[in-house]
């Protein structure tokens, strides 16, 4: 390909990645400003893009992503692997805490550390990998059985909240913050947590733990794999 031809395909990129959660449909205007392009230069390539089905121009002349994406979309996500998106995640908990910051899912009445990095402290509270814990009892416990028993007063309240802080409910020395991992569907597909030594886990801690996991979760949304279902 010469290079008017790579040009071409930046620019066709470029006017794909004006488009996003606060923009999901633009006039053609719109886009030339968005991408700093000639309104012939959008033109001339979003009607290969439409052709293509990368874009559509709906009735009201507003262009919008294609189903094209939409299917790319579908491959990149089942394709990826959970653990890929969770352990960087879990990293940066990590950094930004020094406290260990685990995955949890829902086995019955039980819940299980699926991913897991540990704290880099000397004392700390250790996970591993596989771990099983009870479901009723920990804030990533709580924060799964609120999403599974949507009825109960109790989980509405941690909905509501989007978190759960627990002190020493499984461990007396041990203290934690979950919140929901759910994903574009609107599916829990785990908890996020952040565990401690109960005394160092005081109110500002709390805070900045759950700051912390709302954060992520919020950037996860969009990168989770696709659900089996």
């Amino acid at each position: 390909m010469g290079k008017t031809g790579v040009d071409a395909v930046g620019r066709a990129l470029a006017i794909l990645k004006a488009f996003g959660a606060e923009r999901t449909a633009m006039t053609l205007t719109e886009i030339a400003v968005a991408t700093d392009l000639y309104k012939s230069t959008v033109l001339r390539l979003a009607a290969s893009l439409e052709a293509d089905g990368f874009l559509v121009r709906g009735p009201d002349r507003l262009f919008r992503p294609g189903p094209e994406l939409w299917r790319l979309g579908a491959l990149y996500q089942r394709g990826l692997d959970l653990g890929e998106v969770i352990r960087p995640a879990l990293r940066r908990l990590v950094e930004a805490t020094g406290e260990t910051a685990s995955f949890y899912v829902a086995d019955g009445d039980e819940r299980i550390c699926l991913y897991r990095v540990n704290s880099p402290r000397s004392v700390r509270h250790h996970l591993e990998e596989g771990q099983r814990l009870p479901i009723d009892r920990g804030a990533a416990g709580r924060v799964l059985t609120a999403y599974r028993e949507s009825s109960d007063p109790a989980g509405k309240k941690i909905r509501d909240r989007g978190f759960y802080v627990s002190i020493g409910e499984r461990d007396p020395e041990v203290a934690a913050a979950a919140v929901p991992l759910v994903d574009v569907h609107g599916k829990l597909r785990g908890a996020l947590s952040l565990s401690a030594i109960r005394t160092r886990f005081d109110a500002d801690a709390r805070k900045t733990a759950v700051d912390a996991l709302k954060s992520e979760a919020k950037a996860l949304v969009g990168l989770l794999p696709a659900s089996e279902e």
